[in-house]
């Protein structure tokens, strides 16, 4: 039933291959992948074992899992303010939020800016962050890439170590992942789902928010005259999607992270209390947690909740369910009542024009069927 759902979205076009993952209580129920990890150049079946740009599931099995870390053994007092951490946030108007605000998206960060346009190099990314301005009009909850670019800075400095060490260390060596990584090597391309072909949807979203001019073209074709060196210009394959990701060196606190739908559910476990191998079991806690009541959307520790207003989470799950979506057209639901965990990876900026569509309807009707299924099953 999952599998021809997802078939008939593959044949209509929102996304070329999907692969699933639907576990209950440890183990693994229902796992399938389908059409295709790469339409252009060639054509490549997708196979369950085939590796997907995560995009920002690395700030929950990333980011979130080695803040929860810092906190539970005491490195971190999440209420701690970032202008007594990090010194870019001194004299910033950020300088009294926190890593909990961070986590929760209500430090008042705006939602997005092209920091590769902005700042001079990678080095340069806190201060401009710090230097930013909230949007017009911006919700109390915001969810922003910001941060948690910050949030991996903050785990940076108090840890001493760099985010891509720290994952390797804590999380892909501890479970003994072997298909989870930041920047893949080039021998591994044809077993990772291809992206977009050049960035023409950042380079949209800098147009239309007033930090490019609109792109000159050849006359006759859609090729860009002297394009701007902070857009690729090929086919994303074997690279992380994300702008900002790119310019920062690929392993950032918000994207970046490469994985299988087997290896992102061994570290779904690690956020369960009775299957964590990873954190104390009251530490698990964090993520089902609602600290945002009576606010616009209800978010825990680096998760939204399933009780948020059409949240992907669809119709069926506990309201203390917790997930996240990746642009690239992934998402991982948990819920914590029933011991359930929920994995979609989808590659739906592949072979696509603009608009890439919006997939959040197919990830509802992907939960509400896992759990249907799981419910006739027992």
């Amino acid at each position: 039933m999952i599998s021809s759902f997802l078939k008939q979205r593959i044949d209509a076009g929102d996304f070329p291959s999907a692969v699933y993952l639907v576990a209950e209580k440890g183990e693994i129920v229902f796992h399938d992948a389908l059409g295709h990890a790469v339409v252009e150049p060639e054509r490549i079946e997708a196979r369950r074992d085939t590796i997907y740009d995560l995009a920002s599931l690395t700030k929950v099995l990333v980011t979130g899992l080695l803040a929860a870390k810092l906190i539970e053994n005491g490195g971190l007092d999440p209420n701690e303010s970032l202008g007594s951490i990090l010194s870019e946030f001194h004299r910033s108007n950020y300088a009294e939020a926190t890593a909990n605000d961070l986590a929760m998206h209500v430090s008042g960060l705006p939602a997005w800016k092209p920091l590769y346009l902005i700042a001079a190099d990678p080095n340069d990314v806190m201060r401009q962050v710090g230097m930013s301005v909230s949007d017009a009009g911006q919700e109390p909850v915001t969810y922003s890439d910001l941060n948690f670019i910050v949030l991996a800075d903050v785990v940076e400095r108090i840890s001493g170590s760099s985010l891509d060490d720290l994952a390797q260390q804590e999380i892909f060596d501890a479970l003994q992942l072997g298909a989870t990584m930041f920047n893949p090597s080039v021998e591994l391309k044809r077993i990772i789902a291809a992206s977009e072909s050049g960035s023409k949807h950042e380079r949209q979203m800098c147009v239309e928010q007033g930090y490019l001019q609109p792109p000159a073209t050849a006359v006759g074709t859609d090729e860009i005259r002297n394009p701007h060196p902070a857009f690729r210009n090929r086919l994303i394959w074997g690279e992380v999607h994300d702008g900002n990701a790119y310019f920062m060196g690929g392993f950032v606190g918000h994207a970046g992270l490469f994985s299988t739908a087997e290896e992102v559910f061994k570290i779904a476990q690690q956020l369960l209390p009775n299957y964590t191998q990873l954190l104390k079991p009251e530490t698990c806690e964090l993520f089902r947690t609602n600290f945002t009541k009576a606010l616009n959307e209800d978010r825990s520790f680096a998760f939204q909740l399933a009780s948020t207003k059409d949240s992907t989470a669809g119709t069926k799950m506990s309201p203390e369910s917790f997930g996240h979506n990746g642009f690239t057209g992934t998402s991982l639901w948990i819920d914590p009542v029933k011991e359930r965990i929920f994995i979609l990876l989808t590659n739906r900026t592949h072979n696509h024009a603009l608009p890439f569509v919006n997939i959040n309807s197919v990830r509802r009707r992907f939960h509400d069927l896992a759990v249907e299924l799981l419910e006739n099953k027992s």
